[in-house]
């Protein structure tokens, strides 16, 4: 659970400094979401 917690904090700046438009923005947001999704299949295995 920590694990899934600290990646979705990294990936919450990261999209936070990364995205110009609104368009990156979903981008970002995007990615996040598929990083979050990956460490709770992780941690499901």
């Amino acid at each position: 659970m920590r694990k899934i917690f600290v990646l979705f904090a990294a990936a919450a700046a990261l999209t936070t400094a990364a995205c110009n438009t609104i368009s990156g923005a979903g981008q970002d947001a995007s990615a996040a979401g598929n990083a979050v999704s990956g460490a709770a299949e992780d941690a499901k295995n």
